[in-house]
């Protein structure tokens, strides 16, 4: 009964802790400066780490033989195609010359610029978090005694933080609207399911260790419009929804997600399809566009490029975004990969590996620039976005 009655007074003081310091500013939108002291140390730290590599690398390295695969990667010859075809021509025809052009092809899908926005963006420097750099070696004593302390502090204090932070946030989301949904339709129920879900982000934020900067504030999307975006993770819809409320569009899902969907569309006009119905292009275009039609709800949030990319570019957006009409918001979503990487490869991870990454990260650092907002002005005139640089 001790260890029971202990370990309750141990889990009501952590829990007034969280809620005193963390959830309650949040919630009100203020900050203690907690936030900033840990960034503070944090880059502080990360820049230490830097320069120890940086004098680790200029120590003289043992030298490895020289073949192709000394480093692991197949070195790419650099010869012009045009001056082996030139060689090629001058020598008799074999077999064996179909070879340079097949490896040419290889190096080609290897290289695709397209292929390689599905794989996590390189780092210039090793920012202490083991997945991040696959040819770290041993440097010296105290960058490995930085680096297990690290460990330390993500899994055993940050981990269960945010583990509690996220567990707060959910749930106060699924009774918050659940709530706000039984009131009539109006405009306290409208502002009410603003204020819940503003709330929530936010501690979802801080359950991230979000250090959120937002730019060009008067183009934030209005009511009735079409807000598009940039997507990297699934946690960009509360980066976005931390500054302002939108009305989602997805598919119906099942477990915790369809929970938190069938709640919150009580309290704010949603827009969920069943599997059947999004291969209806025509249908869901047309709830789209009654959705735009009303001026009084909130506007849609979008992800036109329809697959997480890696943050370093962005892709040539679907045409069915802007075939709704209305006005549209672009809006620009940038990670600092430097503090954790916040590319969700779907193909590689599932979501609670990804989650896990997530919260064991040092920290979620983005800018959000709000672009001008943008009116389609002829019925064949599409909007382009596929030449933009993040």
């Amino acid at each position: 009964m001790e260890v029971v009655w202990a370990v309750g007074q141990v889990g009501a003081v952590w829990m007034a802790v969280v809620l005193g310091l963390i959830v309650l500013p949040s919630a009100l939108g203020i900050s203690l400066g907690i936030s900033e002291a840990y960034m503070w140390v944090l880059v502080k730290t990360l820049e230490w780490a830097t320069i120890r590599l940086q004098k680790g690398v200029k120590k003289p390295q043992p030298q490895m033989p020289q073949t192709p695969t000394a480093n692991g990667i197949i070195e790419r010859d650099e010869t012009p195609m045009e001056k082996e075809i030139a060689r090629l021509h001058r020598a008799d025809f074999e077999f064996s010359h179909i070879f340079y052009f097949c490896r040419k092809g290889f190096e080609a899908i290897v290289e695709d610029e397209v292929t390689q926005r599905f794989s996590s963006e390189e780092l210039l420097s090793w920012n202490l978090l083991t997945r991040t750099n696959v040819n770290f070696h041993y440097i010296s004593l105290r960058l490995t005694v930085v680096w297990v302390i690290g460990v330390i502090v993500r899994y055993c204090f940050l981990l269960p933080l945010r583990f509690t932070l996220a567990a707060i946030g959910i749930t106060s989301m699924i009774v918050g609207t659940t709530v706000v949904g039984q009131l009539p339709n109006g405009s306290v129920k409208n502002y009410l399911s603003e204020v819940v879900h503003l709330t929530c982000s936010r501690i979802l934020v801080r359950a991230l260790s979000g250090t959120i900067h937002y730019h060009n504030k008067e183009n934030r999307p209005q009511k009735g419009g079409i807000c598009v975006a940039n997507h990297t993770s699934p946690i960009d819809a509360i980066i976005l929804t931390n500054d302002g409320c939108y009305a989602m569009v997805g598919q119906v899902h099942g477990g915790l997600m369809g929970v938190i969907q069938r709640a919150t569309v009580k309290a704010c006009p949603h827009v969920w399809f069943e599997r059947s119905e999004i291969k209806d292009r025509h249908l869901v275009t047309k709830r789209l566009r009654e959705h735009v039609a009303d001026k009084n709800k909130l506007p849609i949030l979008i992800f036109p490029e329809g697959t997480c990319i890696n943050n370093t570019s962005v892709m040539m957006f679907k045409k069915g975004s802007f075939e709704i009409g209305g006005t549209i918001y672009p809006v620009a979503i940038k990670y600092d990969p430097q503090f954790g990487d916040a590319f969700w490869n779907s193909s590689k991870y599932n979501i609670v590996s990804y989650l896990l990454r997530i919260m064991t990260s040092w920290a979620i650092v983005c800018n959000v620039w709000y672009l001008p907002p943008m009116v389609r002005k002829g019925e064949n005139e599409l909007l382009s976005h596929g030449n933009i640089r993040l």
